[in-house]
């Protein structure tokens, strides 16, 4: 379905051709580090109920990249003797420049603001990191896989036991231009809801 040309419509470019580049196509330069702190600023924006922020950002650049993906690849090996080579990437957090972990903050002790409205706007944090990096010229992918989930992993990342992983952001330069894929209709997916 074509996007309306509405009078706001520069306003909703960035919404409208956000893509995401894959990790493998995402060069140097990524963002230093005052557009980094730049892009954090847009995206620490989100919808937080309670005012909890129930996230932080974990940096992985340089050697640390590296340094990750090996320690991942060995903890997968250990757990997951029959993957394939994709489970167990040696080089999983080395393509792009910059690789930012969405740390979700959960609080078992708040029982104001349940887990899964933390992890939402963990979620939401992840989001806004992507449109944020966009609309300054980089491009980047989101991504978990079993790392994302895996407690010692998690443990290699210093995260507490009432922290998860929203994301792994992915951050740099495209190699090249992210084809438009096909996109659900809205109109498909809209309902009313009626009093019965």
């Amino acid at each position: 379905m074509p996007i309306p040309n509405t009078a706001d419509g520069g306003a909703l470019r960035f919404l409208d051709q956000r893509r995401s580049t894959p990790a493998r196509q995402l060069d140097a330069p990524g963002p230093d580090d005052p557009t980094l702190l730049r892009i954090l600023a847009s995206a620490v924006r989100v919808p937080d109920h309670g005012k909890r922020v129930p996230f932080r950002f974990l940096r992985i650049a340089g050697d640390a990249r590296q340094a990750l993906g090996e320690r991942v690849a060995t903890i997968g090996q250990r757990h997951r003797p029959d993957a394939g080579p994709a489970a167990v990437d040696r080089q999983r957090f080395a393509h792009a420049p910059l690789v930012l972990a969405v740390v979700a903050v959960l609080d078992p002790d708040d029982t104001a603001i349940p887990d899964t409205e933390r992890l939402m706007t963990a979620g939401c944090v992840c989001f806004a990191v992507l449109q944020a990096a966009q609309a300054l010229g980089y491009g980047g992918t989101w991504l978990t896989g079993w790392p994302a989930f895996d407690p010692e992993v998690m443990a290699e990342l210093g995260l507490g036991e009432d922290e998860r992983i929203a994301g792994f952001i992915h951050l740099g330069t495209p190699r090249l231009d992210v084809p438009e894929r096909e996109r659900p209709d809205p109109a498909t997916l809209l309902r009313d809801w009626t009093p019965a």
